[in-house]
């Protein structure tokens, strides 16, 4: 099998293997739209809280909203509460039409690992198992059964992303991989770090091969770390056996990363994005989430994507001293209209 190929989740068909991670305070409607424009072949929300929806918090809610030009999208919520995260998942489908949920037990933030939800999860796989079938028993009776007896067909699938452990004596990812598996898991993704280390040192990417190798091909695995590069994903496919990768960080402000690893994962090379065209992208994600907030919220945000959407540009230090000050998007046209050309 060629390292790019089709992964299916449940009853999800993808045509490909590069997936855009759920990137809190980043993966919103407008970044993943520019991201699948650019190749992503399966995106996530940033986490959305179960305790919020439960509660009827509209706020969440918006960050579960698809973008345009997304086929199959996952909307990943977290949670330590089993009864609660079920009646978050049933408020996911009544809202949504996600192909996924996905179920966050790696965040080592630690106002979500102090509510027991996160990394708290990967480390009391007894509570991981309680709380991911409580949300596959969630999916499973949104759907009425064809004939007494039978599962019911089309059921949304569940994963779940877990870390290594939570810390470097505390390795637990065998067994939570396994409560997953158990409790109905349709996929696993794992971020082989600890939460002791949040997102510093290096992921271990040996602990990835082997839970490929645990899990035998039951459901695929996914794989997710130090992914910043084409090159790194060919690494991780190789080395790992993982049936696709997830960026995240590698992906802020590059969603061009999606169609560069492609191309080196079917054609071997791949060409640098041109200036104009990063600056392009970066107004299409500012003018799509301006409609979706505000112009006001849309250009604060903006700020840091564009900091990153022109690097490598000629006379850059100067542009991103600009950007810091960009309040309108007239204001983003003063500073990058001569270099589109407009």
């Amino acid at each position: 099998m060629t390292l790019y190929h089709p992964v299916s989740i449940g009853n999800i068909q993808l045509k490909g293997n590069l997936f855009l991670a759920p990137v809190a305070g980043y993966s919103d409607v407008a970044f993943r739209s520019v991201c699948v424009e650019n190749g992503a072949c399966f995106t996530y929300t940033e986490m959305v809280s179960a305790e919020a929806l439960v509660r009827k918090n509209l706020k969440t809610e918006t960050l579960m909203r698809r973008a345009c030009n997304e086929k199959a999208y996952a909307v990943q919520i977290f949670g330590g509460e089993p009864q609660v995260m079920a009646q978050a998942a049933q408020i996911v489908l009544e809202k949504t039409k996600c192909e996924c949920i996905d179920i966050n037990c790696g965040c080592p933030v630690p106002k979500i690992v102090k509510t027991g939800a996160g990394s708290a999860l990967t480390r009391d796989p007894d509570r991981l198992f309680k709380v991911v079938e409580a949300v596959v028993s969630a999916c499973k009776k949104a759907v009425p059964e064809a004939l007494e007896g039978q599962e019911p067909q089309n059921v949304t699938p569940v994963t779940v992303k877990i870390r290594s452990g939570w810390e470097q004596k505390q390795i637990t990812w065998r067994e939570a991989a396994q409560a997953a598996l158990d409790a109905g898991a349709s996929a696993i993704t794992i971020h082989p770090r600890t939460k002791a280390q949040g997102y510093e040192g290096h992921s271990d990417w040996d602990i990835m091969r082997q839970l490929v190798e645990m899990v035998g091909g039951r459901v695929p695995v996914f794989g997710s770390g130090d992914l910043f590069k084409p090159q790194d994903a060919a690494a991780m496919l190789e080395q790992t056996g993982v049936d696709a990768v997830m960026f995240a960080r590698g992906a802020m402000g590059n969603p061009f990363i999606f169609r560069d690893t492609t191309s080196l994962l079917t054609t071997g090379t791949y060409e640098p994005v041109p200036a104009d065209v990063r600056i392009k992208t970066g107004f299409a994600e500012l003018e799509c989430l301006a409609a979706e907030t505000s112009e006001q919220h849309a250009c604060l945000e903006m700020r840091k994507r564009f900091h990153a959407y022109s690097k490598g540009i000629p006379n850059g230090g100067p542009i991103r001293n600009a950007i810091v000050h960009a309040a309108t998007i007239e204001d983003y046209h003063k500073i990058f209209d001569e270099i589109l050309k407009y």
